[in-house]
């Protein structure tokens, strides 16, 4: 019961994070949602069935980019539609930003931090500042619950480089 528990803290905190907005009733029902369905973490945590054929990719930047903060960064999708975080709309999910990491355990809801940024309200753009250097980009969308659809709705890893 401790880890259902701290599973659905977590969860719930993921939730919060995500959404730039206050809470409202979806959100809330996803809360509730959260609790009924979270498991000791040796279980596996029920996947939204993603569309037939749908992908997201980037808009911008290119692949091999070199570009000078901040960097604009447009989100593009297809098969699906786009939603904040809590709609559990059919055929729906909201991005999520990998920058500098690999695909997260799909099976689980898509950590948030700063090698996974979220946009839980739904936005299909972003601008972002990154070190000087070499980074890599990929897009990853998550369902209502922040967790990966399956199969994973994601794109290509991308490169672009940070001028000084």
């Amino acid at each position: 019961m401790t880890i259902r528990i701290l599973i659905s803290c977590a969860l719930c905190s993921m939730l919060v994070a995500c959404s730039k907005e206050p809470s409202n009733q979806s959100e809330a029902s996803a809360v509730e949602e959260v609790a009924a369905v979270a498991q000791p973490a040796t279980s596996v945590l029920p996947r939204t069935a993603a569309t037939n054929g749908a992908r997201v990719f980037f808009i911008t930047p290119e692949d091999g980019a070199t570009l000078t903060n901040p960097i604009n960064i447009d989100f593009g999708i297809e098969g699906m539609s786009v939603v904040k975080a809590g709609d559990n709309a059919p055929d729906s999910g909201h991005h999520h930003l990998l920058i500098d990491t690999d695909l997260p355990d799909v099976n689980l809801p898509i950590p948030a931090d700063a090698n996974h940024v979220h946009f839980g309200d739904g936005s299909t753009s972003t601008e972002v500042t990154l070190a000087p250097g070499e980074h890599t980009l990929q897009m990853l969308l998550g369902d209502h619950l922040h967790i990966p659809h399956d199969p994973p709705v994601v794109s290509a890893v991308i490169t672009v480089t940070v001028a000084e």
